[in-house]
């Protein structure tokens, strides 16, 4: 009996622009919603890719992978599988190269708003969807005591 030919698994491609196609208003666009610039925040301060599913964003599964698609199809970011895991990374160089200063401003703008406490509720502070305390919020301590 002959061994079987091992084909190689099938790679799951995703589309991303390529860097002449990043257009600067998809960029902003891509960076005016407040989740979207958690992400962004978030993946700036990473030394590599990151799985989607480690983030904890205050909306639902399908409104993340939304929320993804609109980074990379936008040029923000870039995305790639890892077995099943979709990794997720910035493309800080490409944006550099084509608007410069654009993302480290607004990086910057971002740090600052958060520090006003202006920025998106951290998951921990936000109100749950289902109406119920969040455990360790006043609601929950308030009916603990």
């Amino acid at each position: 009996m002959t061994p079987r030919s091992q084909s190689p698994p099938a790679v799951r491609e995703l589309d991303h622009p390529a860097a002449d196609e990043i257009r600067l208003e998809e960029v902003l666009h891509a960076l005016s919603d407040p989740v979207r610039l958690r992400i962004v925040r978030t993946l700036a301060t990473a030394e590599e890719e990151l799985p989607c599913s480690g983030f904890e964003l205050p909306v639902s599964k399908s409104t993340t992978t939304h929320h993804f698609r609109v980074l990379r199809e936008s040029g923000v970011i870039s995305q790639s599988y890892r077995g099943t895991a979709k990794m997720s990374e910035l493309r800080r160089g490409e944006l550099e190269a084509l608007f410069p200063g654009l993302l480290d401003a607004v990086l910057a703008a971002a740090a600052r708003q958060a520090g006003r406490g202006c920025g998106p509720p951290e998951p921990d502070r936000r109100r749950p969807r289902s109406g119920g305390a969040v455990p360790g919020g006043p609601e929950h301590r308030a009916r603990s005591t």
